[in-house]
């Protein structure tokens, strides 16, 4: 007999490189009834949930297919109606990925949920960069901010930050870089520098180096836009060299 017992599974799906998915995550996917997927998602993804009913929730410049509130009901729902939903959502889905609230909301409605932790763009990123957010001599902690609050304001958190020698990652920042820069530069750190990374982990990754001074600059030069993270500190100077990354750093300069 198939199991059509109401259950929500909330789904990172990593920050874009769709062999970063956990084996967990994949296993999830492959039982769901209907997948509910955000845009940010590897939509290669959805492979392997063949059976599924497979519903864009997600939002793309400020445009939302579902508000929030719409996709708690549509989780509750097809639950009810077809059993597994699969929540697939970008990175770490509580990491600013609002999954928390989700399983929260469906916990009303005796439904089982669970949680599949994905790897967040704010280490991957970097990290396929060759940067390191902490590094002995370098950077003894980092902070993870988010660039846009509920309010559409830029995170306070940022200018505690800014005083501190820690690395500092701010999310979905981009349209908020003129202010970060300001804050940074207030605390005398105009050489301090940045790395901004755009699409990290796909194949339309973009990049660009700076400091405080001068990365918008750099972002204007190189078109770099959202969605991006935005990484200030000691470390963007510590970067290893990854061999396929430094060969296309190195060609970059040399042209």
């Amino acid at each position: 007999m198939i199991d059509k017992t109401p259950k929500l599974t909330v789904v990172g799906a990593g920050p874009g490189d769709p062999d970063l998915i956990t084996l967990k995550a994949i296993k999830a996917l492959e039982s769901a009834d209907v997948v509910l997927y955000d845009a940010l998602i590897n939509e290669s993804l959805l492979n392997y949930a063949p059976k599924a009913e497979k519903i864009f929730v997600g939002k793309r410049k400020g445009c939302y297919a579902y508000q929030q509130e719409q996709i708690n009901e549509l989780i509750v729902s097809r639950a009810k109606s077809h059993g597994h939903v699969v929540r697939l959502k970008g990175g770490d889905p509580f990491i600013f990925g609002r999954g928390a609230e989700e399983i929260d909301y469906v916990g009303q409605f005796d439904i089982e949920t669970n949680m599949v932790p994905g790897i967040s763009s704010s280490l991957a990123v970097p990290a396929y960069q060759g940067i390191p957010l902490t590094k002995r001599g370098s950077s003894e902690s980092f902070w993870v901010i988010t660039g846009t609050t509920k309010s559409h304001k830029l995170s306070q958190d940022v200018c505690l930050a800014a005083k501190s020698n820690a690395t500092v990652v701010i999310l979905m920042g981009m349209s908020k870089l003129s202010e970060i820069v300001s804050i940074f530069a207030a605390e005398n750190k105009q050489d301090v520098p940045v790395a901004i990374i755009q699409n990290g982990t796909t194949k339309n990754e973009h990049f660009g180096f700076g400091t405080i001074k001068t990365i918008e600059q750099v972002v204007k030069e190189k078109k770099l836009s959202s969605p991006a993270i935005i990484v200030i500190g000691e470390v963007v100077n510590k970067k290893v060299k990854i061999a396929s990354v430094y060969k296309e750093i190195k060609e970059e300069i040399v042209s």
